[in-house]
């Protein structure tokens, strides 16, 4: 966490990633209002909290009203993704996470991604967990490995991958076919979805097919890192 007017001006300047600004409610004098306007066009996402609870995110820390939360490392581009897997000569293997919030699953996911030789992680900008030191510690030094990248149209960026020819992926419970069942060569995203509730409705609906991981057991899901783990040593196996 970065607080104060000052730090967190020069920390919007000096282009380092930064997950979201907090601004305390109420306050909307000169440099809160030059604060809010740089970070909006930085495209850095912003919210607005009362008092106390920045005050508690700053551990009591004198913030004058604005505390930025930046990442635990820089995020990539896309673009630096697919650049990746063309240097190897690899067709690219990526993992996007559906709107994923657990921190040490999205580190536990980046450990199994490293093993597996993943060019890169996708997640949302917004209502998603980002790269914190909960994430970097879980994932045991391999978000200083693993290319992770924020999108701000999931959808959109499907599209994109839809027009490379790539295989879009989606990790269902609800799925006909095993996962082993089916092929999952070449070019490929990996979409995990959120804990719970899964990937979302328009997610789904760009996928080219559905797997799903059998269970004979009393419960019906598997942990999101775990699901994960297994579909990618799948997809590591068959590349």
């Amino acid at each position: 966490m970065i607080f104060g007017r000052n730090p967190v001006i020069e920390l919007i300047k000096s282009g380092r990633s930064i997950n979201k600004i907090f601004f305390a409610e109420g306050n909307h004098d000169g440099s809160i209002k030059k604060i809010f306007s740089m970070a909006k066009n930085a495209g850095i996402v912003c919210e607005i909290v009362n008092r106390a609870k920045l005050d508690k995110i700053c551990e009591g820390g004198r913030h004058q009203g604005v505390a930025a939360m930046a990442a635990a490392v820089q995020y990539s581009t896309v673009e630096e993704i697919l650049n990746f897997a063309e240097s190897k000569n690899e067709s690219p293997f990526i993992i996007l996470l559906d709107e994923l919030e657990d921190p040490h699953n999205f580190g536990a996911i980046l450990r199994t991604a490293d093993a597996v030789g993943v060019h890169g992680v996708i997640i949302p900008k917004r209502r998603s967990v980002q790269l914190n030191s909960t994430v970097a510690k879980t994932s045991a030094g391999a978000v200083e490995y693993v290319k992770v990248a924020q999108v701000v149209n999931v959808a959109q960026t499907l599209k994109k991958f839809h027009e490379m020819n790539l295989k879009i992926v989606g990790s269902d419970m609800s799925a006909e076919k095993n996962f082993s069942e089916v092929d999952l060569s070449g070019g490929i995203v990996l979409i995990i979805g959120s804990e719970g509730k899964g990937m979302r409705r328009l997610t789904r609906e760009n996928c080219d097919l559905l797997v799903k991981i059998p269970m004979v057991g009393k419960i019906n899901s598997l942990n999101a890192s775990v699901a994960g783990a297994v579909l990618m040593y799948e997809i590591f196996r068959q590349r």
